[in-house]
């Protein structure tokens, strides 16, 4: 069983950076795709960063197109997502997951059918 632990979250103004990580253990992570998700009181998971195992350019969704950034460190088994210009619409909790390889546009499309995440970790925003 894959574990998850995401970290780095916090409170940060408007215009500022963050940089989240996640910590993967119970599988290597070089044969899978990983991606981080949101989600905010009343509505559904999304996936944000999708990124596959193999050399394949990212999946972003339009919300942070341009401003966030996954990368991976598979000898670190590590997953991360630095967020730049952040704003208040970026207020969540954050997600992270790894899957077998899949296409990163259906990993992060798909959120529902992801069922094993870490507890998360609380992004705030204040403008």
């Amino acid at each position: 069983q894959v574990q998850l632990v995401e970290s780095g979250g916090g409170l940060v103004q408007a215009g500022g950076s963050l940089r989240l990580s996640c910590a993967v253990s119970g599988a290597t992570l070089d044969y899978h795709a990983v991606g981080w998700f949101r989600q905010t009181p009343g509505r559904e998971r999304e996936g944000i960063a999708c990124m596959s195992s193999k050399d394949v350019t990212p999946y972003y969704s339009d919300a942070v197109k341009g401003r966030f950034s996954i990368s991976r460190d598979n000898a670190k088994n590590a997953v991360y997502l630095q967020m730049n210009n952040l704003q208040p619409a970026d207020t969540a909790i954050y997600f992270c997951t790894a899957v077998p390889p899949i296409r990163v546009e259906y990993m992060c499309l798909m959120a529902n059918i992801h069922s094993n995440w870490g507890p998360g970790t609380q992004v705030t925003v204040s403008s």
